[in-house]
């Protein structure tokens, strides 16, 4: 395999979903997984297409519960295609496919450059013989709304007739996720099928409540030197069906092309989406120019956002690259959508957006700065919703939901099932508050890195005002310390949502939450120092803020209380009460120990009364801030965090981290290339291999992990050189990593695109393309440069 290309051989039915996940195509529009054209959906093959921000909430009842969810729909599958042949005595032989035949030389590579799936295989057949078949699939960088599939069938030293069915199938249930299956999972409905003579059928239908409508149109053609024998169209209730029989023998390959275009109600600029979905693929090029148009599109991405690092480390960053882009592209600019957790590549998570955002847009901040504008303003349109949700709550400002869908309200459950016991138990992760400083630093990040300080008086500002009257009003005065604290909620970490033996759930004063929240307060503060006076008397009457609330704010931002206990920052109040699990047992006892929580409950036990945390939570910290300004943070809440007190505190929750997420290892291995760098590889490698290694034993094969993928290409871009986008300047300060050693990527900066940023051997090269722009300000180490457009400045970093 070259740096380009993935490659899987055989036929293995237990890992074909994983596959499926890993081999997904998309255009940030909509994306198919990887499943084998021939197959429906069953217990091996799930051939799902979702449409980004085509949700549907439906009714279930659950052990005499009745529950609501609301899902990322499974639209009707377009890839469809089986065939056959005519045996001797000329009846039709079975439907081949790798369960009922003997399958020979089966091989998937997956081109990241080219943005293709080739799928080639031979079947041999008792009476007949060999057939070649060869299946290249693209879902269309350029056009956002098609997609095709063509397929080489070749005769091996025999003639006969192959008969091709090529399908739209509406009977369709979203049905990825095995432990959802006593859930009701049907979203599609109001099925009808037509046809358009001679080679188009089409598909329409509507979600159930949320009353989408979706329409496939598919046009399948065949090129040979001999006309198809037959071909019909043949739409029924639920599925529309083009059949051809077309001759073939040795030396005469048969390849047919189906083509599909997909349109839904949420379109911009339409009327019908049927109409137009036949109009489209009605007037679509032929296959070989759809391709060359799609490359097209893919070689004018890659020009933007290529990276390059050596070995193998390099490869696969490319890899999580390519399905970052397939998830949210400039395509994503125009849509009204949020970050999946689990990509457009399966039902995991139901399709939600959770806080992955905030390991995402560090990235396309300084690549796709619209495709980060767009994803912002997927929570300024639901910034009245997570108003109202606060004001539900007794509280002021906006409190931004856990997990959001179609329109911003709470849809994280409140019972979840443990595979491990099969019991339902309440489910407190909606007490994550902390999504929405998540958001704020967002906003933040990507007005530093654009300049846009139009977004940032604006919609950010908003934003910003209503996240920190939330943290303002939620923390109280405590008259025996003198600090604020915020209690009853619940950190990154998700093993911990109450006290042992509490009758209420949540945390008080969770470092993390009580941190952001001063960053939140203090960056809004200074925000309104910046505004001109009329638009902040402006902003202050559309949200309709008294100014005598901002001395409150001060106070809170620098008297938020943050516990400590045996020299390290406490995860929260009370964590040095907890007991201490004996991990070597558990270890040795369980194959994986990443969902302790699951394991404890299954045991009569809660995770709740132990020092051990699924994921990265005070530890994020070092993730999201670099050590001065972490340093300064604590300082303003009257703190003093030197590098012993951090290093410490590093030291104490990895040894009590099961990193049952896997934006953990990722998390650990920034922090630790600061920390304590001879250990950070083992975290980074682990943080690389997630998906594509399914670390967490069947989770990829649900949805690939969004977060944790962007967050690796971040780790190179931010974390490894030091970036930060601050004071109208790039600041560096490169940490040296040896299995990391050398890299180069380019970046968008304030009107200058490709800022090339390269470090090798000692230096840190940065150029500047020539433009009538500014020059750019770089400060590293003390040190502050100028480039102008045009120039290269190498500058040498020093041995520590």
């Amino acid at each position: 395999m070259s740096e380009w290309t993935w490659e899987w051989t055989g036929y293995d039915p237990a890992t074909e979903q994983l596959r499926e996940a890993l081999c997904t195509l998309g255009n940030g529009y909509f994306a198919t997984r990887g499943a084998l054209p021939e197959h429906r959906a069953g217990l091996v093959h799930y051939p799902g297409t979702y449409a980004a921000g085509c949700y549907d909430r439906v009714e279930s009842t659950v052990a005499g519960r009745q529950v609501v969810n609301e899902d990322l729909v499974n639209l009707p599958n377009w890839l469809l295609l089986r065939f056959r042949l005519r045996r001797a005595e000329g009846a039709w032989g079975a439907w081949l496919s790798p369960g009922t035949h003997a399958l020979l030389d089966h091989r998937h590579v997956l081109d990241l450059r080219r943005g293709t799936l080739t799928r080639s295989f031979r079947h041999r057949h008792d009476e007949t013989g060999v057939l070649g078949v060869e299946q290249t699939r693209l879902v269309h960088m350029g056009d956002p709304h098609l997609a095709a599939l063509r397929t080489v069938f070749t005769a091996e030293g025999w003639s006969g007739e192959i008969e091709i069915e090529s399908s739209l199938d509406g009977e369709v249930i979203n049905g990825n996720v095995h432990r959802y299956r006593a859930l009701n999972r049907r979203h599609v409905t109001r099925v009808r099928t037509g046809a358009r003579e001679p080679h188009t059928v089409w598909l329409s239908c509507r979600t159930s409540t949320s009353d989408i409508s979706v329409a496939l149109a598919a046009r399948t053609t065949v090129v040979s030197d001999q006309a198809p024998s037959s071909s019909v169209l043949s739409p029924v209730r639920h599925r529309a069906v083009h059949r051809l029989v077309v001759p073939i023998a040795p030396g005469r390959p048969v390849t047919v092309d189906k083509t599909v275009a997909v349109h839904t109600s949420r379109d911009t600029a339409i009327s019908d989406p049927l109409g137009e979905a036949v109009d489209r693929v009605s007037v679509a090029t032929d296959f070989p120019a759809l391709l060359d148009s799609h490359l097209a599109a893919w070689e004018r991405l890659w020009r933007r956002v290529d990276i390059q690092v050596p070995g193998e480390a390099g490869r696969i960053l490319r890899f999580h690259l390519f399905h970052v882009l397939q998830t949210l592209s400039p395509h994503t600019a125009d849509l009204d959508v949020g970050v999946p957790a689990r990509g457009l590549h399966g039902e995991a998570y139901r399709g939600h957006v959770f806080w992955e955002e905030l390991f995402v847009l560090p990235y396309l901040n300084l690549h796709f700065p619209e495709v980060s504008r767009a994803l912002l303003d997927y929570r300024y349109r639901r910034l009245p919703r997570a108003c109202s949700a606060a004001g539900a709550g007794g509280r002021a400002g906006a409190m931004y939901p856990w997990q959001s869908g179609s329109n911003g309200r709470e849809e994280a459950q409140e019972w979840h099932l443990n595979p491990a016991s099969g019991r339902w138990l309440p489910d407190h992760s909606r007490l994550q508050h902390h999504v929405g400083s998540a958001i704020a630093y967002n906003v933040w990040q990507y007005c530093e890195a654009t300049g846009d300080t139009d977004y940032l008086y604006t919609r950010g500002a908003e934003m910003l005002l209503q996240i920190a009257r939330f943290w303002a009003d939620l923390a109280v005065l405590d008259p025996d310390t003198g600090r604020y604290r915020i209690r009853g909620a619940v950190g990154p970490d998700e093993y911990h949502d109450s006290y042992p033996g509490a009758a209420r759930p949540g945390l008080d004063d969770n470092a993390y939450t009580n941190v952001t929240a001063a960053w939140v307060l203090t960056r809004t503060l200074e925000l309104l120092r910046r505004l001109p006076a009329w638009r902040r008397a402006e902003l202050f009457d559309r949200v309709r803020l008294d100014a005598d609330e901002l001395p409150g704010w001060e106070d809170v931002s620098r008297r938020l209380r943050v516990p400590f206990h045996q020299g390290v920052i406490s995860q929260f109040e009370g964590y040095d009460d907890l007991a201490e699990l004996d991990w070597d047992a558990y270890r040795a006892r369980y194959r994986s120990i990443r969902r302790l929580d699951r394991i404890l409950e299954a045991e009569g036990d809660s995770v709740n009364r132990y020092k051990a945390s699924k994921q990265a939570d005070v530890l994020m910290l070092g993730h999201l801030f670099s050590p001065a300004e972490l340093r300064q943070l604590f300082a303003r809440l009257g703190y003093d965090l030197d590098d012993d007190v951090w290093h410490r505190t590093v030291d104490y929750y990895l040894r009590r981290t099961s990193h049952g997420s896997t934006l953990s290892q990722l998390v650990h291995g920034l922090v630790l290339a600061r920390a304590r760098r001879a250990e950070a590889w083992q975290c980074v490698h682990e943080a690389l291999e997630a998906d594509i290694a399914d670390i967490q034993g069947g989770t990829t094969g649900e949805g690939i992990h969004l977060g944790a993928m962007a967050g690796t290409l971040d780790l190179v871009q931010r974390g490894l050189t030091g970036l930060e986008t601050r004071e109208d300047a790039l600041w560096l300060d490169p940490v040296p990593l040896p299995a990391l050693s050398e890299y180069g990527f380019t970046v968008q900066y304030r009107g200058h695109w490709g800022v090339g940023v390269r470090h090798r051997k000692g230096e840190l090269e940065i150029s500047v393309p020539d433009s009538e722009e500014s020059p750019i300000r770089v400060v590293l180490a003390g040190r502050a440069v100028t480039i102008a457009p045009g120039e290269t400045c190498t500058l040498v970093l020093s041995e520590s």
